[in-house]
């Protein structure tokens, strides 16, 4: 088996585009074909990437394992380097599940214009990008890995979304872009002042460039600014978060899955391979501004909420708050907080995706997104579609026993003791107004029920023939559904692995 650990994440990574070539060579009338060709290489991608999973060292997890490091562009000192670690491994494993999961509900459900081959292909080409930034640990690579999501979520947006669909793809790319743009800065800046320990040249290799000074505090600040901006919008951490209730709003239901459940984690996990491990001592000084933003984001996501009437953009804004909580607990620069930080993205990935998925499934059947029209009644209507939205909503909120509850506690408990030299008092009352939050967080998913679920069902509907929950969706639903009750009720299955690589990491804040 050591040939396939040193192959393993090239085929994670690269696999899916071998099949989105053979769709894009399909016949356009072979559908059932292309259907077929987009299930086995998700399929293939995701099982490759469970094999690792059980392969993985958990004695060892905070090393680096599946180690693939090539020269690639040997001018510029680039590398050809990928790997994983306890950091790392979950976030794969999350985004090849739920590309397939993707995939599996795409079967039976594209929306206008259809057009399978396309829609096929580029879901296919998000899962490069998106599993090559959690495994890249080259700043050229990572860089290549980031910027290749754009161009596929973009095209989603604008042919298969809905409404304001060019203007939201539009917004999406160029923000996105703009952020790019601080952290190509910031990465060229790191290159030029690092020292290569192997070849004595400069070094794009996030390894080599960590414990380097690169002349001073000044320096450090002024990348950290651009990494940051880069990351925070990617994220999208309060006040760059414009964009996202108008790309998941117009976007189609699989590419507001994989907006939610795996591109924006591709930010939080840039602050923890890279921001941090690289440049330490900004990263400290930046954390109390950080940890502000982070407990503004949760207040105003919340607040958001309470005011939508769409469906799709009430998820939308409760995503701003919840990755408030992941970066409140990055920002206290401890093991807990960061530990906190990898669980909520993984438990955010699971819970709003099925939110997503419910979302388009419920338009499916009525047509609109507005709140006031589907409901109430939906308990009548749709009593299993109505209780599994209920099952994720409290899930949502952090109910505990189930997957939102401990990346909210736990990053709540961290900013209780922060890491030395950071204001302990400053990082208390971000405690204090984060559970105020979470308190607004029960509030808008209590009453998004009561709206939808609860009372009796309108005049409008009544006599219309809903089907309830199809199969296709129950296959694609269930691993969600599990995955929600077991790391609700075993949270050490994410912890335990991330522990190791963590607590390295916060080693060079104590």
């Amino acid at each position: 088996m050591q040939n396939f650990d040193l192959w393993s994440l090239s085929l994670v990574v690269f696999l899916p585009t071998v099949f989105a070539i053979l769709i894009a060579v399909t016949p356009k009338a072979q559908e059932g074909a292309v259907r077929f060709l987009a299930l086995i290489g998700s399929g293939a991608a995701m099982v490759i990437s469970l094999i690792v999973l059980a392969r993985f060292q958990f004695d060892h997890s905070r090393s680096m394992q599946f180690i693939v490091d090539k020269t690639w562009i040997k001018t510029i000192g680039a590398r050809f380097h990928m790997s994983l670690d306890g950091i790392s491994l979950p976030l794969l494993v999350m985004t090849t599940v739920i590309v397939f999961l993707c995939v599996v509900y795409s079967q039976r459900i594209i929306p206008p214009p259809g057009k399978p081959k396309g829609f096929f292909a580029l879901i296919l080409l998000l899962s490069t990008g998106m599993s090559g930034t959690f495994v890249a640990l080259d700043l050229v690579l990572f860089f290549i890995f980031w910027e290749l999501v754009l161009v596929p979520m973009y095209f989603l947006i604008a042919i298969w979304g809905s409404e304001r669909k060019e203007y939201s793809a539009i917004k999406f790319f160029l923000y996105t872009l703009t952020g790019s743009v601080f952290m190509l800065l910031g990465f060229l800046a790191l290159y030029f002042r690092s020292v290569d320990p192997v070849t004595g040249g400069h070094t794009f290799d996030m390894a080599r460039l960590a414990g380097q000074h690169f002349g001073g505090l000044p320096f450090q600040n002024l990348v950290f600014l651009g990494l940051f901006l880069g990351f925070a919008i990617k994220v999208p951490m309060w006040p760059f978060h414009t964009w996202l209730p108008d790309a998941h709003g117009n976007a189609p239901t699989v590419g507001s899955v994989l907006l939610a459940s795996i591109m924006l984690k591709m930010g939080t996990y840039a602050f923890i391979r890279i921001a941090l491990p690289i440049l330490p001592q900004a990263a400290k000084i930046w954390a109390p501004y950080i940890g502000g933003l982070a407990t503004i984001a949760i207040l105003w996501g919340a607040l958001c909420s309470l005011a939508q009437k769409d469906i799709k953009r009430l998820i939308a804004f409760s995503s701003v708050g919840h990755m408030g909580f992941v970066m409140l607990g990055i920002s206290t620069l401890t093991a807990t907080g960061i530990n906190a930080a990898v669980f909520g993205m993984v438990a955010h990935g699971v819970i709003t995706g099925m939110l997503f998925f419910l979302a388009g499934s419920i338009y499916d059947r009525y047509h609109t997104r507005q709140i006031d029209e589907i409901g109430p009644g939906m308990m009548q209507a749709l009593p299993y579609m109505g209780g599994i939205l209920a099952f994720s909503a409290i899930a949502s909120l952090g109910l505990p026993g189930l997957a939102g509850f401990w990346g909210e506690v736990l990053a709540l408990l961290s900013a209780f003791k922060p890491a030395a030299g950071l204001s302990t008092s400053l990082f208390r009352t971000y405690m204090v107004l984060g559970a105020v939050g979470t308190i607004l967080t029960a509030g808008y998913f209590l009453w998004l029920l009561q709206r939808l679920n609860l009372g009796r069902v309108p005049e409008r509907w009544e006599g219309k023939n809903f089907a309830d929950v199809r199969p296709v969706e129950y296959l694609a639903w269930a691993p969600l559904m599990i995955s929600i009750v077991a790391l609700g009720v075993y949270p050490g299955a994410v912890t335990n692995l991330t522990d190791g690589a963590v607590s390295a990491l916060t080693k060079l804040f104590t």
